[in-house]
């Protein structure tokens, strides 16, 4: 993946962007702001807009795409704007969004406040991700949920391919950005690429689009041009069907060099490469139209905006704000009965944090169930005697219910996430601790280290153990619960006497066969 910042007008970066641009026929797109903590009068400012390019026919690898940061907060708006503007519009290039009207609502809010220009009101052709995604669960035969996944759960799915979301509430109005966030913000719009490249093989191994769209262009022709131009906007669910439709028209009864102009369509926009054949018949059938309505330009007043808070609701909301560092002895402490022993419960908002506890030898479970419900983990937590930790302000205001078991974590990386942990709860870890619990199930391992021997015959039919680690006379450890081996112990507690790198403990499990 091709990744370029382009934060300049003047720079070879934003050359570049334009000649990419004139020969993409699919591009990707994503924005980031800052997130708004409280309710405010204005839309948040986007500070970042992503575009994934795909070069090229459907022969290209999604892989070999190229993918551009617009730094918004640097480029000049104004000059930026009527680029923009044409990507988002143009009949010869397909956008590919996540959900994207809400960020296009706040991409037309920016421009209008900082550009002086009347922002973006449309996108077309375009297609939702959750939309491709439903087709090839259709396809597959699998029953289709009312509930909307997530792109991170969609890419596990589809692509095979870990997405943490990790930074996606990070500050992305602060320069320069790090260099988690490039990494983040470009797969962001370039995974979009990859779950349309699948979409896209298995629309058109099965065939029949063709003979749908030839028949169609025939019924164009003889319904004329008039009456495709009348037709109601309810009626049509195709992308751009008046304009594709009325194309045909044009194209089947062009005599004049006036209307070959016309039907040529995207050199009156701009000079850009023109869609392959089967990519223009996918538009035709599935394409959609992103259009914002006027009532869209300005933020939705909340229901409760006009309601008089009580005092009790408004010394609440200080309490929390203030939240700040650990009160009071943990669950686990002596002097309450306990075994002295840390005990923790990651939410699903921190899910990540549990296996770099269990690396550093701390009890760290997850929730029973995918989607818990703030009850369920409180009552996991009350009776496992373990701290629930999470970053949902929310769930502190059930700390009334369990006194000293809630801890909202206050960093994004799981790194900073757990020397964060560390600190607030004043947890000693020794070499004895690092890697005695399994990072898979959080169980505890066998006390003594396997000999290569036996951990063959315990990954039999379990797991794969590469012959290159064979001649260099490794410690072979496995837990006592769900089997799992491990193995390079000896990297990793070379790695704790940096402190640095204490979190960045690497087991090199297999995954089963």
């Amino acid at each position: 993946m091709d990744t370029h910042i382009v934060s300049s007008f003047d720079s070879s970066e934003f050359t570049h962007l334009t000649r990419t641009l004139s020969k993409s026929t699919v591009i990707g797109l994503d924005a980031e702001w800052k997130p708004v903590r409280s309710q405010r009068s204005t839309f948040p400012t986007v500070t970042l807009l992503q575009l994934a390019c795909q070069i090229g026919d459907d022969s290209a690898g999604w892989d070999e795409s190229v993918v551009f940061l617009l730094d918004l907060s640097s480029l000049p708006l104004p000059s930026i704007w009527g680029l923009i503007k044409d990507v988002l519009v143009s009949p010869d290039i397909l956008k590919l969004g996540f959900k994207f009207k809400q960020d296009l609502i706040y991409l037309s809010s920016t421009f209008r406040a900082q550009g002086g220009n009347p922002g973006f009101d449309q996108v077309e052709p375009y297609m939702d991700i959750t939309n491709i995604y439903k087709f090839l669960q259709h396809k597959q035969g699998k029953k289709i949920s009312k509930d909307t996944k997530s792109l991170s759960a969609i890419c596990e799915e589809i692509l095979g391919l870990h997405l943490s979301k990790e930074l996606q509430c990070s500050d992305w109005s602060h320069r320069p950005l790090t260099e988690e966030q490039i990494r983040y913000a470009a797969k962001d719009a370039h995974c979009l690429l990859g779950i349309f490249k699948i979409f896209q093989a298995k629309v058109i191994k099965e065939g029949p689009l063709c003979n749908h769209v030839n028949e169609q262009h025939q019924s164009n022709v003889s319904l004329g041009l008039k009456g495709i131009l009348e037709m109601p906007d309810c009626e049509n669910k195709l992308v751009g069907r008046k304009f594709c439709n009325a194309l045909d028209i044009v194209q089947a009864t062009a005599s004049s060099e006036e209307c070959e102009r016309i039907a040529r369509g995207v050199e009156v926009i701009r000079k850009t490469k023109p869609m392959d054949e089967s990519l223009w018949k996918i538009v035709r059938k599935y394409g959609e139209k992103l259009f914002l309505r006027v009532s869209d330009r300005n933020p939705k007043a909340s229901r409760r905006k006009g309601k008089r808070r009580s005092s009790v609701a408004v010394c609440e909301e200080k309490q929390l704000e203030n939240y700040g560092d650990w009160q009071g002895p943990p669950p686990w402490d002596i002097s309450l009965g306990g075994d002295g022993c840390p005990k923790f419960l990651c939410d699903v908002m921190v899910e990540g944090l549990a296996k770099h506890l269990r690396c550093v030898g701390v009890d760290a479970a997850v929730p029973h169930s995918r989607k818990p419900e703030p009850r369920e983990l409180i009552d996991q937590a009350y009776k496992e005697k373990r701290v629930l930790l999470t970053r949902d302000a929310k769930l502190l205001r059930h700390q009334y219910l369990i006194k000293n078991q809630i801890y909202r974590v206050n960093n994004l990386l799981k790194n900073e996430q757990l020397l964060e942990v560390i600190e607030a709860f004043q947890l000693k870890i020794s070499e004895d601790q690092l890697m005695s619990r399994c990072t898979k199930c959080n169980g505890r391992f066998i006390q003594k280290p396997l000999t290569v021997e036996e951990a063959i015959e315990a990954a039999k039919g379990f797991q794969k153990i590469p012959n290159c680690l064979f001649d260099k006379n490794l410690e072979f450890w496995q837990c006592m619960d769900c089997n799992q081996l491990y193995w390079e112990l000896c990297q990793i507690l070379q790695s704790v006497r940096e402190p640095s790198t204490t979190m960045l403990f690497r087991s090199s499990s297999m995954s089963a066969n």
